[in-house]
Parts: C-alpha cells; structure tokens; sequence
C-alpha cells in the first residue's frame, strides 16, 4: 500500500504513435496499467508539435497530457546542448525512447534499449545518431539508466561508464497474439511452407544475411517461401542487392507493415520464424512466434541468448550456412521443431507486460524517494 501524496509521473508518450514498434508497446503499456494505480499521477509528454493532439488521444481517459512548445527535431537538439526546454512540478521524468527531457527538483530516467548507435551509427538513422550525445548529457544531469536485458546493463556500465547502481534493469514484457489460424497465414502464401521474418528491413536484421541462407535451403526445399513482414527501412537496398545477386524470384514474398490480426495468422501458419539479427537489445519476435506455436531460429547476437533462454535453434551472427542448416533442421525434424515448441511455451510464461510495469512502479518510488534524501 502506497501512502503519502502521490507520485507525479511524467511520461513521454509518444512512441504511441504511428505504426507500433517495440518501444512504443512498452509505452502503450505502461501508460495503461499505470493509469488504473492508485498513488501514482501520470502525465504523458507530447515531444512532437505536430503529433501533440494525437498524442492525448492515444492516452488512456483521464490522464494529463502535456505537450511541449517545440517540434521534437528542435527539442533534441537543444537538450543535447542546454536544459531548455526544461519540465518542472514532477517527481520523476521517464523517457521510454532513449531520451528524458531535462527537469527541476526532479528524479529523470532514460531508457537504452540497445548501444547500436554507440556501434554503428552510420547503419543508424539520423535522429538514432543523436542519441550517444542525449544520453550523456541526461547522465550529466543525473539521469538513471533503464535496460531491457542483463546484456545491455553490462553494456551501459562498459560504454557510458556509468555507476552500476544507476543502472536499473527491467525485462520487457510482450502481447501474445490473438491465436493466429494457420490456413489464413498459409494462404497469404499461396497455400506454400514459408519461414517467416518480423521486422522493419534495417541493417542490423541482416535480412541479406537470411537471403543468402535461404539460397542454401533452397537447394533442397525449392518451394520453400521466406516472408518478410515489417516497413522498409535504411537497410533496404542491401536486401534489395542480395534478392537479386540470388535470383530470389517469387521466392521472396514481402508484406510490409501488416495489422495485428494478419501477423498472428502469418506467425501461425510459418514453419519456422527466423530471427538472425546481427545485435539485438531485447527482441520481441521470437517470444511472439514462441507464444504461437511456431519454432524459433535465431542468432546468438546481443541479448538474443538471454531472451531465448534455450527455447530456440541458436545461430553465429553473419554465417549464412549455419542458419540454412538450423531452418533446414526445423523443417525436416517434426521432432525437435515439436520440441521447441514446448520449450517457448514455457520461456514466454517469463515474459509480461504486468510484471514490467510493477517493475517500473517500484523503480518510480525509489528514484522518487532517493532524489528527496538528496
């Protein structure tokens, strides 16, 4: 039981907007369970001038918005050089999205859901690329430090050599799909065995990586589809290059953004989901597929091991031939496939959204708490 004035949360919200990635599931998340807690007043934060309105009706029915005064490019900016603009009258500040805007007589925590632009910022966007500097600056000020993984905890204390007591980790959770129907999801195919692949086509998915490993399972499956389901990205001309140096065909069936009920038959219905990542943070798809039944083949990248806790084929990063043999495996081996199945069951009952946001209530009330003794 919570006593004592309540907790004035500020937010950022606006990852809900837009098609909803990861990120912005742990936000639409948070913000609803939050909502129904008592002892905790939450404010969601509208970093986007022209989203602002959006952004308020994407909150559940009686909570506060507040919407800053600057198109967010400008606002990024400024908080990277100068606290300004700067919130005030909250108890603790949270940016979910790897940026917390800077705040008086306050606690503040960022989220760092993986170091890929501190790696690799020119496989990044530009407004990825801006992040190194944000989340120094909100160090500076004071900021705590909230992961997905154990993976990325080690990583925040390795590359922003920050104090570990400052690093604060909570694991993701994710929502299971409605189950799928599989003759839906095959008919989306033509009727055809697919592996399936979640995710926007960018250069740290190495979906050139999957095409060239399809190429080999496609020596002794030709009629085996890859379906790729997720928005084109910036690694898009790379997959686009590897489609056709392999002759891919219509071997290669791409879907784009898809809605959540077509997701759930496409998982249903894939013989296996391939997740081959060359750096992950987290990595909701192989829990989705897990939680729909259907056999997971990923690589041993980042956080991947961690969250597939052995329920999954395991794959080096980058080695084409290694992932043809673990999906040819799936295919062929009723068995094992059958065997993974039971595993992921068991792996995603680890994983959920109830248990992360009383993480996070807890983690509110202690930084609350220990910025008052300050």
């Amino acid at each position: 039981m919570f006593d004592g004035p309540p907790l004035r949360l500020a937010l950022e919200a606006t990852s809900l907007l837009g098609a909803r990635t990861g990120i912005g599931a742990m936000t639409r998340a948070l913000v609803d369970r939050l909502a129904t807690v008592p002892g905790i007043e939450v404010t969601g934060l509208a970093v986007s001038w022209r989203g602002r309105a959006a952004v308020a009706d994407e909150l559940p029915a009686g909570m506060a918005s507040h919407p800053l005064q600057f198109p967010a490019r400008l606002a990024h900016w400024l908080w990277a050089r100068v606290d300004h603009p700067r919130l005030d009258g909250f108890d603790v500040v949270h940016g979910p999205n790897f940026v917390v805007p800077p705040v008086a007589g306050a606690a503040s925590l960022v989220s760092v859901h993986d170091f890929g632009p501190w790696h690799d910022p020119a496989s990044c966007t530009r407004s990825a690329r801006a992040y190194p500097r944000l989340v120094a600056r909100a160090l500076d000020r004071g900021a705590h430090v909230h992961v997905d993984s154990a993976f990325v905890g080690r990583e925040a204390i390795e590359i922003l050599g920050v104090e570990p007591e400052r690093v604060h980790h909570i694991a993701l959770g994710f929502d299971p799909q409605s189950q799928g129907s599989s003759v839906r999801g095959r008919a989306m195919v033509d009727g055809s065995d697919y592996v399936l692949a979640l995710g926007t086509i960018e250069p740290r998915k190495d979906h050139p990586n999957l095409v060239a490993a399809m190429a080999e399972v496609w020596t002794t499956h030709p009629d085996v589809r890859l379906v790729v389901v997720g928005p084109d990205g910036w690694g898009t001309p790379a997959f686009d290059a590897a489609c056709a140096r392999h002759a891919v065909g219509d071997r290669v069936v791409r879907l784009g953004y898809v809605d959540q009920r077509a997701r759930a038959d496409l998982l249903a219905g894939a013989a296996c989901l391939s997740f081959a990542s060359r750096y992950e943070g987290f990595g909701l798809p192989p829990l989705e597929a897990m939680a729909a039944g259907t056999p997971v083949v990923a690589s041993t990248a980042g956080s991947l091991p961690e969250i597939c806790g052995g329920a999954a084929e395991m794959v080096p990063p980058g080695e084409p031939a290694a992932l043809a043999k673990a999906i040819t495996a799936v295919i062929d081996d009723r068995e094992r496939a059958a065997e993974l199945v039971r595993l992921g069951r068991v792996q995603t009952s680890r994983f959920s959204w109830d248990v992360t946001a009383e993480g996070f209530m807890s983690l509110y009330r202690h930084l609350a708490e220990q910025h008052q003794r300050l």
